[in-house]
């Protein structure tokens, strides 16, 4: 089974930081459930507003910090899945089921360890990857 993200795209009302509804709540309590009743939920969150939050640039190997806000709600991210599916068909499936009335979500195949050729990712970095993955997940973490 590979893993994907489901990336939920900021709106203007995310990025001024309004809250979901006590029915969105709800909705989305029961959205979680049933993927977490397939099997297929390995994490999921809201993130606040890109005011509360910062960028970290590079040029030259050297880092430059930058305070939000950033202009562009449809650029950033308002939150997201990792689920675990059998393919891209069957994560586009859980992203259309999404109880939205309103937004985007982008769906991404995350790599994993098997997916590097072993001149660029060894045998033993992938099991140690892999090995990581599943001691967090056993925590409850993806």
């Amino acid at each position: 089974m590979a893993r994907f993200m489901m990336i939920v795209k900021a709106s203007e009302e995310s990025e001024a930081g309004a809250l979901p509804t006590k029915e969105m709540i709800a909705e989305m309590s029961a959205y979680n459930d049933r993927l977490l009743e397939a099997g297929a939920l390995l994490a999921a969150d809201g993130l606040w507003a890109s005011a509360e939050g910062a960028r970290v640039t590079f040029s030259d190997g050297r880092p430059v910090v930058t305070d939000g806000p950033f202009a562009g709600a449809k650029d950033l991210v308002a939150g997201f899945w990792v689920i675990r599916a059998e393919d891209r068909d069957e994560a586009l499936d859980w992203a259309r089921r999404v109880p939205f009335r309103d937004g985007e979500i982008e769906v991404r195949r995350i790599f994993e360890p098997s997916d590097f050729p072993p001149d660029v990712l060894s045998p033993e970095d992938a099991a140690r990857e892999e090995a990581l993955r599943d001691e967090l997940q056993g925590k409850g973490r993806a």
